[in-house]
């Protein structure tokens, strides 16, 4: 398990190597100097990197050796799934390895980490005790998937321009490109309560659209653009009609039902924040899709979920090509411009889209909530809760139902 014997730790922040290219990061140049002034003691080295948002000269600027061999680096910080081939034996991985779910195109990745004797944690797995996650690119995801929602309007309508937002330097000059525009007189729903919808609003906020009660929005009509935010108690209700609690719902989603329609009949652009759980109901399905009065004529789907509970996301887009249509009649995917089609944004790597501000935010959750557990014995537990793997090739306690994914004996393998 953790070992915290050690007087100095070298930290060693990885180049990303998974296509397509990633140019996030743990750390900014300014927040790996910050971590240093705050732990002297610790050693830091960045792995040279040509696609990085950061160049290699800021880093060195900052005052950090810049390498192309970090193998003797104790811990080493990246984001996405480190490609087998470049794991480095029994060491400290931190980056997204999609395996908690038992994502079948990552068991080769798990096995891999097994059998290299690699304490893996996951960026996802750093939570609270109460399962809170601490650190996520969430916000930015909200903030990308909002505004490409709204590219999308103006596309399909002809009415307004926006560009995208990776050709963009960072947020502000995404908000100064929102300025510019005028948004149609629409009524617009976001669900969800966490970081990707919270980043959503910041930029619904931004345009200044005014936020309205679920009651008014569900009964009125406007003169301008609206929008409301609605958490799983208003979209999902209980089947046997008693009054629904969000904390049961969490625990057992079973007992309830979609409560979706009446939002999905006064809604012309929806943005879907939210967290979706197994065995919970869909939002919506194909059959309400084609049912009249369902009115949504734009979807971004932050989400992502593929043949989930936004019926209408038959697949996920990309940065390159963000958007397509969804006939409801066939239940196929069309030309985004046709008259009748559903305008369908869900691009599942949005945060990539903005590197620069994503990497700072996420650079200032981890040396905030994580760091420090490496030079206080891990006193909350953030290191304990988070760690997967262990340097003697077995999974943790917390993580042992990954058993028979990691032998291939689970039903997701036999599929």
């Amino acid at each position: 398990m953790l070992n915290f014997t050690q007087s100095t730790m070298k930290f060693g922040i990885i180049k990303e190597r998974k296509n397509p290219p990633d140019k996030r990061v743990v750390f900014s140049p300014k927040k790996l100097k910050e971590f240093k002034t705050l732990f002297p003691q610790a050693e830091i080295v960045v792995e040279s990197s040509d696609i990085r948002v950061f160049k290699d000269e800021e880093y060195a600027a900052a005052g950090f050796d810049v390498t192309n061999d970090v193998s003797d680096c104790d811990v080493l910080l990246g984001v996405k799934e480190v490609p087998v081939e470049n794991l480095i034996p029994n060491k400290k991985y931190f980056f997204f390895s999609h395996t908690i779910k038992k994502q079948p195109y990552n068991r080769k990745l798990l096995q891999a980490m097994l059998e290299k004797n690699i304490e893996m944690f996951d960026h996802e797995t750093i939570i609270k005790e109460n399962g809170a996650r601490l650190i996520g690119f969430g916000r930015y995801a909200g903030l990308v998937g909002a505004y490409n929602g709204i590219r999308s309007i103006g596309l399909k309508k002809g009415s307004f321009s926006l560009p995208k937002v990776e050709t963009l330097a960072d947020l502000d000059e995404v908000k100064r490109e929102l300025d510019k525009i005028q948004l149609p007189n629409i009524k617009i729903l976001l669900s969800g309560t966490g970081k990707v919808a919270k980043g959503a609003k910041e930029i619904l906020d931004h345009l200044q659209i005014k936020q309205v009660s679920d009651a008014l929005y569900l009964t009125s009509k406007f003169t301008e653009p609206v929008y409301c935010l609605v958490d799983v108690m208003e979209y999902a209700k209980r089947k046997d009609g008693k009054v629904g609690d969000k904390y049961e719902f969490y625990k057992d989603p079973s007992g309830y039902e979609s409560n979706f329609m009446p939002y999905a009949k006064e809604t012309d652009f929806f943005i879907a924040g939210h967290f979706y759980g197994d065995g919970a109901p869909y939002l919506y399905t194909r059959e309400d899709v084609k049912s009249e009065g369902f009115k949504i004529k734009y979807v971004a789907d932050i989400s992502c979920d593929v043949d989930g509970p936004v019926a209408t996301t038959l697949r996920a887009s990309t940065i390159a090509d963000p958007i397509y249509g969804y006939d409801a009649k066939t239940e196929s995917e069309v030309d985004y411009r046709d008259k009748d089609a559903i305008v369908v944004m869900a691009v599942d790597n949005l945060p990539c889209e903005l590197p620069k501000d994503a990497s700072e935010g996420f650079g200032d959750m981890f040396l905030k909530h994580v760091i420090p557990a490496f030079y206080n014995n891990d006193k909350d537990g953030i290191l304990a809760r988070a760690q997967m793997t262990t340097d003697n090739g077995e999974l943790t306690e917390r993580y042992l139902y990954l058993q028979d994914y990691v032998e291939g004996t689970d039903n997701y393998a036999l599929h």
